[in-house]
């Protein structure tokens, strides 16, 4: 009688853990990080908000772009654009320090002061949930190949866009793609 009382509970509970499991939000506000102090970082709390989500290293030929990231954060941030930081030591190790050290290198050298994360994966099976759902979205091509890869977000939670590490954060096409997402611009376009 036991085992039959246990196997009807794994019969009732797999097709529902599963679910749950495959299951994959329906936008970006469906995911959360946790943020570089350690405090939850839900995605949601940006809803209304662009995001440019962009993977970081503080040891890397591109680390200059945080000059670039603090300079859009702060000329749009009042307009309703959000520049996250995800720390990532998944490509050449060039982010091997602590959350500490991260944000203490990123406020001295660079003065940013827009939200980061802790220290993630971005690629492969161990990479973060948000991560592995972008890649899904957009496709293969779209996958983070090197540290300072970023992503658009909608103020509706949409993935609209990405951005190789090569591409500025002041480039042209992400300052246009930007300001098309600001919620001011949505808005009116609507």
């Amino acid at each position: 009688m036991k085992i039959t009382n246990l196997m009807l509970a794994v019969v009732l509970f797999l097709p529902s853990q599963l679910a749950a499991e495959t299951s994959s939000p329906e936008n970006a506000h469906g995911f959360g990080f946790t943020s570089i102090e350690g405090d939850p970082l839900p995605l949601k709390q940006f809803r209304g908000k662009a995001v440019l989500v962009v993977n970081t290293a503080s040891r890397c030929g591109f680390t200059h772009q945080y000059d670039a990231l603090q300079a859009l954060w702060s000329d749009y941030r009042d307009q309703g654009l959000v520049v996250l930081g995800v720390p990532s030591n998944d490509f050449g190790s060039q982010e091997r320090g602590t959350e500490a050290e991260i944000k203490q290198f990123c406020e001295v050298n660079f003065a940013v002061d827009f939200p980061m994360t802790s220290k993630v994966k971005v690629k492969g099976a161990d990479a973060h949930p948000f991560y592995r759902w972008a890649a899904k979205e957009l496709g293969s091509k779209a996958k983070p190949r090197w540290n300072f890869h970023k992503y658009l977000i909608a103020p509706d939670g949409a993935l609209v866009g990405w951005f190789p590490s090569s591409t500025a954060p002041d480039a042209k096409q992400v300052v246009t793609q930007v300001e098309a997402q600001l919620p001011a611009q949505t808005d009116s376009g609507s």
